[in-house]
Formats: C-alpha cells, structure tokens, sequence
C-alpha cells in the first residue's frame, strides 16, 4: 500500500471548494487539476481529478460526471485542532458561512472551545480548540 487519501466528490463545485479550503487554512495549497475536455463524460472544464493539501494533508476530489442523490454526511469530517481562540473563531467563521452548526462553537467540557459544522458545500468540518492551547 502506497498511501491513504480522502476523497471528496462534488458535483460541479470541486474548484470552488478548493479554493474556498485553502483560502481559510494556512499552509494549504491546489497540488493538481485534471479538467474534463471536449467530448469527455464530464462537463467541460470541471474537475475530472485534483489533489489539493490542508496543512500537509493530501485529499484527492472530482466533480462528479454521474448525476447522484447522496451527498456528504457528516459521519465522516475534517477534524482540525486549532492552536488559539482568534484562529478557531476565524476558520469556523469561514467555514460556517453558507453551511450550517450541528455544534455551535462552545465549550462542551472536552475542550476549551469546540464547533461541528457542514459547510456550504455539504462537508462536515469538527473545529477544536484543545484546554491546553
């Protein structure tokens, strides 16, 4: 086995999201894009691959060619602990814009502070802010 990745399908808002990731989270970059072409199963210019980094975290993701009615569920989320109450309360700003809490941030007695949101793109981000930070 070579590696593990997370892999993210959207459906036709791939880039943004990208985009939108690592506008939020320092040290983060676009690694690749592959973009469906003229006469390809997906619309053109969408993403038929990209691999982007959050923190040295490799996700591979892909506009979908294949109309579905799943979508992300919060079972599974991006978890990133944070190292001060002004970067917590910044990236879960950013995150919650558009989405949605299913944990306001708060402390819940774990944590000095915790979120768990579905961003405007249906992922599911936990946000923690650790007692001893």
């Amino acid at each position: 086995m070579k590696s593990v990745t997370p892999f993210l399908m959207f459906q036709g808002n791939a880039e943004e999201a990208m985009n939108h990731y690592i506008s939020i989270i320092e040290d983060s970059e676009i690694i690749s894009i592959t973009r469906y072409g003229l006469d390809q199963p997906g619309a053109e210019g969408s993403v038929m691959h990209a691999a982007f980094s959050l923190k040295g975290q490799t996700f591979m993701c892909i506009d979908s060619n294949v109309k579905h009615e799943f979508t992300f569920t919060p079972s599974f989320s991006i978890y990133l602990t944070c190292e001060s109450e002004a970067e917590i309360e910044k990236v879960y700003g950013a995150l919650i814009d558009g989405g949605g809490a299913m944990m306001p941030l708060d402390n819940y007695g774990f944590s000095q502070k915790f979120g768990w949101i579905a961003d405007k793109f249906g992922v599911s981000w936990q946000l923690n802010l650790p007692s001893e930070a």
